[in-house]
């Protein structure tokens, strides 16, 4: 419930990863990056699959990294492997774009 209630707020990015991942290792200061570029605008979060196995099934993720863009609760993006901070920006803004 609570995960379904923090994606319902305006716009997050969900980076579904695990511990033992070296990619997702990799994109751990994308994402670092992406957050302080967003600040404010929209929400970074990190959902680990092996503690969440329930979300993770919900939402068809089978490889990781597996980045999901949500926008008032609903998948907006998905991207998998390791993705750039320009890509995920110019994702993140227009999602927070079109809701103005």
């Amino acid at each position: 419930t609570s995960f379904d209630g923090f994606i319902a707020e305006s716009v997050v990015l969900v980076d579904f990863f695990a511990t033992w991942c070296s990619h997702c290792t990799t994109q751990a200061p994308i994402l670092d990056e992406v957050a302080d570029q967003l600040e404010g605008r929209a929400q970074v979060a990190k959902l680990d699959i092996d503690k969440a196995r329930g979300i993770t099934q919900r939402y068809g993720v089978t490889a990781v990294p597996t980045l999901i863009l949500f926008q008032d609760g609903v998948e907006v993006r998905r991207f998998v492997g390791v993705t750039s901070a320009d890509v995920l920006v110019a994702a993140i803004l227009a999602a927070v774009d079109s809701q103005k």
